[in-house]
């Protein structure tokens, strides 16, 4: 529960939370003193530039765009039955033997195909927006990734924890 409330108080005054990583009641963010409330502020930037970020994007498909079409009867035609073969035969060997070099090379290879047949099939677009949005965009989602990594690093004592030297 005090662990909590640190985290409560540093919102409203991070000079608590730095008392109580003095005291070593409370470590910061990686283990390191400090950086609690700049972790917390980078963490809530990077989700707010990403949400932004992804939510201007539009991601449609077709169903597995790699078929043909026949000529003859206009039938669309895909070969995503046949991805499956080696992932099937694979799941065979690791039934008959969980210990088959060749079934699991057939089943991680038959889901490597699936999977780059469900991307390939995917089309990705940003929607067009101004300058302005995309560059608040990009200065949240980087901003906060960078304040998040700066806070890992140990943050340096303040003056007041200076040794200090008489004067002579």
């Amino acid at each position: 529960m005090a662990l909590e409330l640190l985290f409560l108080l540093a919102w409203i005054d991070p000079k608590l939370v730095m008392e109580a990583q003095k005291e070593g009641k409370l470590a910061g963010a990686g283990g390191t003193p400090g950086g609690i409330a700049m972790f917390m502020l980078g963490f809530v930037l990077a989700c707010a530039g990403g949400w932004v970020l992804t939510n201007q994007v539009t991601v449609t498909s077709e169903y597995f765009a790699s078929g043909f079409i026949f000529p003859v009867i206009n039938y669309r035609m895909n070969s995503f039955g046949l991805s499956l073969v080696p992932f099937i035969i694979g799941v065979g060997f690791l039934f008959f033997n969980g210990k088959s070099i060749t079934g699991w090379l057939l089943t991680v290879g038959g889901l490597a195909i699936i999977l780059i047949g469900i991307l390939t099939s995917l089309h990705i677009f940003f929607r067009p927006t101004s300058l302005f949005n995309t560059l608040v965009m990009l200065v949240m989602l980087f901003g906060g990734i960078g304040l998040m990594v700066r806070s890992l690093k140990a943050s340096p004592a303040g003056p007041e924890a200076s040794p200090k030297t008489p004067a002579s």
